[in-house]
């Protein structure tokens, strides 16, 4: 697609009037659009990047300055606990405390198995290049997992693969989103392969890049997106009538 033909496009699916979304929450007459408001959605927004980094900030501190790794599972664990109650009492959505509570209970089991804190470290470390091999599988057989957003607006899952515009634009999005876990596999698996106790360099290492460069992919792709105006797959709403 050309930029004088999504241009073109564009203008006309904003006259006809914008793509209904499943359950008619929210209306979307563009890729950008859709993608941005649903990646918003995703990062839950800067309380829930917070919430994810809270447990890891408490746990990393707790084990540097006692070096005792059952109280440093505590206060990581407690923490998570008290953003989890914090949300009920204010009956605001869970699911982004639950995944760090989550993640900070795999962490603790690893470390109290083998009883080395750097071993907290490694299941987020294995997430991480297990995201990053996934995107880039997605992004080489040309179903970039952006697209499926995508999909989750239009009520279509593929529709939007018969735009090879959509397709590139939604594999370079992916790519934003593959940058962030390869480079936290880059160093911090170095860091904890390294002889020693690493807890101390590896705690600072995934907080620093953990939200910090989520915000940064975040507004790579958000620049990216102000940039076109490439329409959504005609007709492909659940609630749109059909044209004449």
């Amino acid at each position: 697609m050309s930029e004088r033909e999504a241009t073109q496009a564009a203008a006309g699916a904003h006259a006809a009037g914008p793509a209904a979304a499943p359950g008619g929450d929210s209306a979307h007459d563009t890729v950008e659009a859709a993608v941005r408001a649903q990646l918003s959605k995703a990062l839950g927004g800067l309380r829930g990047m917070i919430e994810a980094a809270v447990p890891t900030i408490g746990f990393t501190a707790t084990y540097v300055a006692a070096k005792d790794i059952k109280l440093a599972v505590g206060v990581g664990a407690g923490a998570a606990v008290v953003l989890l109650v914090l949300r009920l009492v204010q009956r605001t959505s869970v699911q982004f405390v639950l995944n760090s509570l989550v993640g900070i209970a795999i962490a603790a089991f690893f470390a109290l198995r083998t009883g080395k804190a750097e071993d907290a470290f490694l299941p987020g470390i294995m997430l991480n290049a297990g995201y990053a091999a996934a995107m880039i599988l997605s992004i080489v057989v040309r179903w970039p997992i952006v697209g499926f957003i995508i999909g989750s607006v239009t009520g279509d899952p593929t529709a939007w693969r018969s735009d090879p515009g959509i397709v590139k634009l939604c594999s370079r999005l992916t790519w934003l989103l593959v940058l962030p876990c390869a480079l936290r596999v880059a160093v911090q698996y170095p860091i904890y392969l390294a002889a020693g106790d690493q807890s101390g360099l590896l705690g600072p290492a995934k907080i620093v890049m953990g939200w910090p460069l989520q915000v940064a992919a975040l507004a790579s792709m958000v620049w990216l997106l102000a940039r076109g105006r490439t329409p959504l797959p005609a007709g492909a709403g659940p609630d749109e009538p059909e044209a004449a």
